[in-house]
């Protein structure tokens, strides 16, 4: 009799939970600030937990326990898909869901602060729609849910510094003192009260966006690589690289006692970024702060009176396989290419980043460089970061046409010259040869249309009217010289936009396209080229020679080949651009066919950056900061994604291997090694992967050549050599197919 009551409950409780309403926003009756935490809780009955599937929404991020375990750390994005909606996590594979009684934690952090890659809301709180065969659970008043009082945020250590308007997030503090164990399966929580409830409309969270990109990749807790004890009660770990990493610390305390815990980035010149408190309770504990840090080391420090018993991290980041390799004999060019690989991959999370520590921002400029990159280290997982970047652009663009970045967020400047880049061959264009993803394409191309012919002006002269925008920005540092750059960039995007024109089906605005570039390459060379000094500058322009300028002239297509020697040999005199647009520079150098230039001027300006004993690179050319607790570089951060585009000139143009139809179906081999004796090279396709090595052997070059099933290579001849010879072939330009091949340059 007890067991038909108790399956005639379970059944009941089942029934209910079928016939519940559509889930509303749940918060908690007390307010939640910036900063702040919730824990939600409830508990129910399911009759067929297999194939369930939760679609599930936070502001702003969530740690879902199911049952007692952690099924999702960190779930959730940054706000939003557009100015007005929000994400949602849906998960599919719920395993420690259980025929009856079940019951779900989620514990909530708020970001409610505006910054340069999320919206807040209205309102902290979640959205939970767990459906099943024979039920579903929603989120709704019968919920319960706190304020979880032992987080808080704690000030930065430097409140007279600048505020921080950057960052989404904040600083986390834990007092395990006020600790609620409500991660067990069966605590009590009689004494909470009700979830409060809303509408989605009503809390300002719009329609709801299934999230576009992976969960995060999380390891197992790890050792670090050394621990040293330093002076004023600091602890020293040493990672093994530059990751974003969660901290642990196992210890035994009296009680009360505060401990902090960084990175040595948590310093970035006047600014902060996050760091956590940690206030213990009586007897032994163990701690893992929720928010990732990154950096190269991990500073805990303690009072007295605080015996540590383990110190670990857990390494967590954006879920690809690095699958892509460059190695030659160069050790220079290597460790270029695995500095600015790692300089790639702790930019990437919730969004493409230009640093994860002052700001985490999807900087167009940045996001350009990186997405190029992406191409050749990772599998096609990373894709969908671009495309969630895209996306997120073009559904930010505002009525009148403009696009701006950084999105999501506040900021609604335009930076013409990254816009430019964004829509066009370097940006958008360049996703589509990695990814062949033209439905994204096709999404995107009224807008994008809209920017070019109805934002930009033309003159009558053939070329555009200068935009000064929300910020007039060429690059960073001195020199720069504007109004050429612009031009160029205008260009650049027109090619990118007349292939994308003809991959849509819109032929008429290529052939329009195609009749303004030609009108602009006139023009460009009356107006710009300076026949006395022998290079390119606006009439007006007073300061020194722009090397950005005529990098952005080859690259646009406007210099005549005659003048390719007259460009080389400026390139050996100025050096003024940033890291960020020295990518360019370098690449037209290659475009030109100076590949033993672009090796040297390489090795010239990221010499210091190589040799520098961090795993990442820097913002600037310069690093002036000190190590550790002291660290105060003037000039930017030591981890920036602008600077990585030298991975993308070696992959490309070194080992020669470039696609010529979208997703590497179709691709050129062309190794030039200029000064180099031999170049391996793995590129990833979602057909498999393309593996290349060339080696001198005398006057030959011999090039061992794997050709994923389902493409085709075209090897050309390379710069140096006269044919190629292939199973007793001997021909200028060979067409492979699915195999393996050894070829002679001779």
């Amino acid at each position: 009799m007890k067991r038909l009551f108790g399956l005639f409950a379970i059944l009941t409780a089942a029934l209910c939970c079928a016939c519940s309403n559509q889930p509303q926003v749940i918060t908690t009756m007390d307010k939640i600030a910036d900063g702040e935490w919730q824990c939600f809780t409830k508990e129910f009955v399911l009759l067929a937990p297999k194939g369930a599937e939760l679609t599930i929404a936070a502001d702003t991020k969530y740690w879902l326990y199911v049952n007692g375990e952690l099924v999702v750390r960190e779930g959730g994005l940054k706000r939003g898909p557009n100015p007005k909606d929000s994400y949602c996590d849906i998960i599919g594979n719920l395993p420690a869901l259980r025929f009856g009684k079940n019951r779900v934690v989620v514990l909530v952090q708020y970001y409610g602060r505006n910054s340069f890659s999320h919206r807040p809301s209205a309102v902290a709180g979640l959205s939970f729609d767990l459906n099943t065969k024979l039920g579903r659970v929603v989120s709704d008043k019968s919920w319960k849910a706190i304020r979880y009082d032992a987080f808080w945020a704690p000030a930065d250590e430097n409140p007279k510094g600048p505020k921080q308007y950057r960052l989404a997030g904040a600083n986390v503090g834990y007092d395990a003192r006020k600790e609620i164990d409500c991660f067990a399966e069966d605590f009590d929580d009689s004494c909470w009260k009700n979830a409060v409830e809303l509408s989605a409309e009503a809390a300002e969270w719009g329609d709801f966006v299934a999230r576009p990109i992976p969960q995060w990749r999380w390891s197992e807790l790890r050792e670090y690589e050394t621990i040293r004890r330093c002076e004023g009660g600091v602890i020293e770990c040493a990672l093994p690289y530059n990751a974003h990493v969660t901290p642990y610390i196992r210890l035994k305390a009296n009680g009360g006692e505060k401990i902090t815990i960084c990175t040595d980035d948590y310093w970035i010149g006047a600014a902060r970024s996050f760091y956590t408190e940690y206030i213990a309770r009586e007897g032994e504990q163990e701690f893992e702060t929720p928010i990732w840090t990154n950096g190269h080391t991990v500073l805990y420090t303690l009072p007295e009176g605080v015996e540590v018993l383990e110190l670990k991290y857990r390494e967590s980041g954006y879920d690809s396989d690095f699958i892509g390799s460059f190695n030659s004999d160069s050790e220079f060019c290597n460790r270029l290419w695995q500095k600015a690989q790692r300089t790639l991959y702790v930019t990437m999370r919730d969004n493409y980043m230009d640093c994860p520590d002052r700001e985490r921002a999807q900087w167009w400029g940045d996001v350009v460089v990186e997405l190029g990159e992406a191409g050749y280290v990772f599998d096609s997982r990373a894709h969908l970061l671009t495309r969630k970047a895209i996306l997120e652009l073009m559904n930010w663009q505002q009525p009148n046409g403009v696009i701006a970045s950084p999105v999501p967020g506040w900021y609604k400047s335009e930076l013409p010259c990254q816009m430019l880049a964004s829509v066009g061959y370097y940006g958008f264009y360049t996703y589509y040869m990695q990814s062949a993803d033209s439905q994204t394409i096709a999404d995107v191309y009224d807008r994008v249309r809209k920017y070019l012919f109805e934002v930009w002006e033309p003159q009558n002269s053939g070329l555009i009217k200068v935009r000064r925008g929300g910020w007039y920005w060429g690059d960073w540092g001195k020199n720069i010289d504007k109004e050429v750059l612009q031009q160029c960039w205008y260009a650049v995007a027109l090619k990118g936009f007349i292939q994308m024109a003809r991959m849509t089906g819109h032929n008429c605005d290529a052939m329009m396209a195609e009749q303004i570039l030609d009108k602009m390459y006139y023009s460009f060379n009356e107006k710009y080229w300076n026949e006395e000094l022998k290079h390119y500058k606006t009439p007006s322009y007073k300061d020194v020679p722009d090397d950005r300028a005529q990098a952005m002239a080859v690259l646009a297509g406007f210099v005549p080949q005659e003048r390719y020697p007259i460009i080389r040999q400026f390139f050996k005199e100025y050096y003024n651009a940033s890291p960020y647009m020295e990518k360019y520079v370098l690449e037209s150098l290659c475009v030109m066919g100076y590949y033993e230039d672009a090796l040297q001027r390489m090795e010239h300006r990221f010499g210091e950056m190589v040799a520098a004993p961090h795993t990442t690179l820097w913002e600037g050319w310069e690093y002036t900061g000190g190590r550790g607790m002291k660290y105060k570089s003037g000039n930017g951060t030591y981890n920036h994604a602008w600077s990585g585009g030298g991975l993308t000139i070696l992959s490309q143009y070194i080992a020669g291997i470039a696609p010529v139809e979208p997703a590497f179906k179709r691709f050129t081999v062309e190794p030039n090694l200029a000064t180099l004796n031999f170049v391996e090279c793995v590129v990833p396709t979602i057909y498999g992967n393309i593996e290349m090595s060339a080696k001198r052997v005398g006057a030959q070059l011999v090039i061992t050549l794997i050709v994923p099933q389902g493409t085709t290579a075209q090897v050309v001849v390379p710069q140096g050599y006269n044919n190629l010879e292939c199973d007793g072939v001997h021909t200028q330009q060979l067409i492979l197919t699915e195999g393996k091949y050894t070829i002679i340059a001779e």
